[in-house]
């Protein structure tokens, strides 16, 4: 079984359009959270998740926006959670509320989660080994988590610890579309990335009236 892995979409709608174009053929699609917020397509990108049936976890946007409380985010973030918000339909957040903090998928190989397995707002940087360890793997085969927005892979013994990278908000240094693809019989894990029109969506945030540094951040993959 192959399994397509995404997180970090952030309303980018033309980034995950990318993504979705490029990614080999997949058996299943799995979204570590954050489907919302920063750019200005929120709605279609969870539309694009719930036509899919993808199985997503709760990023801490995705909760922001359903709780109303953005209190610890910064400019840019919380102006982005008011415009999803403001997008935002009953149904699309109703869908997002329901969404759990950690998911079970592929016979219990595979766990999904945002941030940290035990604490979905804290940040799992490979670079920390004492976070990014074998101790996040329990029984599955493969843990996939966000957070971040910076792409990488650890192999532990049998097993990975994955972040995919983000779709629609990059933080390492590429502004390309991140994402992954884990082949769960011969146990690789391949990372991707894609270009997009990374002006258009400049544009599109400054027409929303959102911060312009949403949009010019992106072209710097910071």
């Amino acid at each position: 079984m192959k399994i397509g892995l995404i997180s970090d979409i952030h309303g980018n709608r033309i980034a995950l359009e990318a993504v979705l174009a490029d990614m080999p053929a997949v058996d299943k699609l799995l979204c570590a959270g954050d489907v919302v917020g920063y750019n200005p397509w929120s709605g279609a990108c969870v539309d694009e998740l719930r036509e899919r049936a993808v199985p997503t976890v709760m990023g801490n946007h995705d909760a922001a926006v359903v709780e109303e409380t953005p209190f610890r985010f910064n400019s840019m973030a919380k102006a982005g959670v008011e415009h999803a918000l403001e997008q935002l339909s009953a149904e699309q957040l109703e869908w997002l509320a329901a969404l759990p903090e950690e998911r079970l998928e592929c016979d219990g190989r595979v766990k999904l989660v945002h941030g940290h397995p035990d604490d979905p707002d804290r940040y799992t940087r490979y670079t920390r080994p004492a976070e990014f360890s074998p101790r996040l793997l329990d029984d599955e085969d493969v843990l996939v988590l966000g957070h971040t927005h910076v792409q990488h892979v650890e192999r532990y013994g049998e097993g990975f610890v994955i972040n995919p990278g983000s779709v629609g908000q990059p933080r390492d240094g590429d502004p390309r579309a991140a994402y992954a693809v884990v082949d769960l019989e011969a146990m690789i894990a391949e990372t991707y990335r894609v270009e997009y029109d990374i002006g258009h969506v400049r544009d599109a945030v400054s027409a929303a009236g959102l911060p312009k540094q949403i949009g010019s951040r992106l072209e710097r993959g910071k």
